[in-house]
Formats: C-alpha cells, structure tokens, sequence
C-alpha cells in the first residue's frame, strides 16, 4: 500500500451512495478520521451493511478539516448552500466532478479552500498485477489508476493536504495530474461524454444492428469487440497502421457519420451547455 502523509478529519456526505461507500472503504484502509454523513434511506442501509455509522451534517462538517461532496452534480448548488457556511474557517471543500465549478453554482468562502478531483479510471492498456485488479474496472479497489485535480481557490498548503487526500479515496493512483477546472471540464463532460461515451454507446449500437440484419449475437460480439481493441491498439498504442482499405472505409465513416464541425463541442460556449443540461435536466 502506498504511503501518504495524511492528517485531519474527513466528512464525507453522500458516504452511503455508490461512490461515497468506495471512498468511504479506502479511507477506513488507510485509517483516516471520518465521519459519514447520508440522509437517504437506501444510502442509510448500505452503510449499515457495511458497518459505518452515520453523524449528523451540520456536527461532521463543523468539526471537519476536508469535507468531501460525494452527491450527485444537480445537488451541488443547493447542498453547497448549506455545507459551506457551517465549514470552520481554513477547511477544505472537495468536489468529484468540474460541473458544478465550472458553471460557478458552488458556494464559496473566501476564508477557505475548494478542490475538484476526478478518477481517470483504469487504462484500457494498462497492465495490473492481479485477477482482482483486472475486474476492477471503474478503478479505487485494486485496480491502479490516475487521478486528476484542480484548484477552485484557496491556500495552496491546503490544497497540497487535499491531494494527498484524494489519492488516499481513489487509490491505486499511480500519478495525480494538476490541471485547471476548466481543463477538467474539457476532458469532462465534452471528450470524455459528448465524445468518448457517444462513441461507446454508437459502437454497442453497431452490434445490436448487425445482429437485427441477422448476424448471430455470439459472432457479432466476438467479431466486434475484438474489433473494437485493435482500431483503439492502431490509433493509441501505434500498434501496426490501418490497411488502405481501411483508410478508405474510416474516410467514407466520417463522411456519413461525422459532422464535419463535431470539434465544436470543444468550444466554451458547448462545454457551458451541456454542462447547463446536466445540472438542470428538468
């Protein structure tokens, strides 16, 4: 287990929520002072399962030197309301996505610090020593990972503190990358979704119709999903090029596929939309 100089007093809310019970077991692994803080009944269960006592909001984050929102983005604004005043003066707010930070509907304190942290996840490429690591794929159990942070405002001995934190909550972590929260936003949502998770549900929608126009389901899976690994070998990893054919076929899927503007999802005004979307869904 990789060693980290870590000391303070944790509040996790949201700690009965699937991310929450993730970062929850890895700061009992390492031993850090933490309170638990959920208010849903289905989150109450779980902690109770998994043997965590749960403390009052307004008691963990008065006395919390980091207080981590482990919630769901379109709460951030309205729980950020009431966490922030209640912090004691010099604590640290943590944030697990740039959403709410990027579209400034995060409370703020001048006399605090504020971070945005988020899991890169295992590589698809990257090697791991165990069975248990390989099937972890979301990553913070065993499988290494990278993680990424950003500075919102603050100290920067705070913000050095929160880093060590947040490679304790999403250990393995090989490296830790410091970027801007609106870098964070760049790669997520608009490379990371709008591009990446279109792209994944598009290639599961390329096998569903194979099999509609009669490709049995075994065959269109083992075909597609090997497939799927060596244009991501070719494109990522160098591996070997893609034949001419290919280069023909890849130049008329762009044609019929692509708009030839897709880039612009990129742009800040994109980012702030779909981002606005998110938060505000209804």
């Amino acid at each position: 287990m990789r060693e980290i100089d870590f000391k303070g007093t944790v509040a996790l809310v949201g700690a009965g929520g699937k991310m929450g019970m993730r970062i929850a077991a890895n700061l009992t692994k390492f031993g850090v002072s933490a309170l638990f803080c959920e208010n849903a009944s289905k989150g109450l269960d779980r902690m109770k399962a998994a043997g965590y006592t749960a403390t009052s909001l307004e008691k963990a984050v008065k006395i919390a030197d980091f207080t981590i929102l482990a919630i769901p983005d379109t709460a951030i604004a309205a729980v950020s309301k009431t966490v922030v005043p209640l912090m004691k003066p010099n604590a640290v707010l943590i944030l697990l996505d740039p959403a709410a930070a990027f579209a400034n509907e995060v409370t703020l304190r001048d006399d605090c610090t504020f971070v945005v942290t988020h899991p890169c996840h295992p590589p698809i490429f990257g090697e791991q020593e165990t069975e248990e690591a390989r099937r972890d794929l979301f990553g913070g159990v065993a499988a290494k990972q990278d993680i990424v942070i950003a500075k919102m405002q603050g100290d920067e001995t705070a913000f050095e503190e929160a880093r060590n934190l947040c490679i304790i909550m999403f250990s393995p972590v090989v490296n830790c990358h410091r970027i801007t929260v609106e870098q964070m936003a760049i790669l997520e949502p608009a490379a990371a979704e709008v591009c990446v998770a279109t792209a994944a549900m598009f290639m599961k929608q390329a096998i569903d119709e194979a099999v509609k126009r009669g490709v049995p389901q075994e065959a269109a899976n083992a075909f597609l999903l090997g497939h799927i690994q060596i244009p991501l070998a070719i494109v990522l990893k160098n591996t070997n090029p893609f034949s001419d054919a290919a280069k023909v076929a890849i130049d008329y899927g762009f044609q019929h596929i692509f708009k030839p503007d897709w880039q612009k999802v990129f742009d800040p005004d994109s980012i702030k939309e779909v981002i606005q979307r998110m938060l505000h869904p209804y």
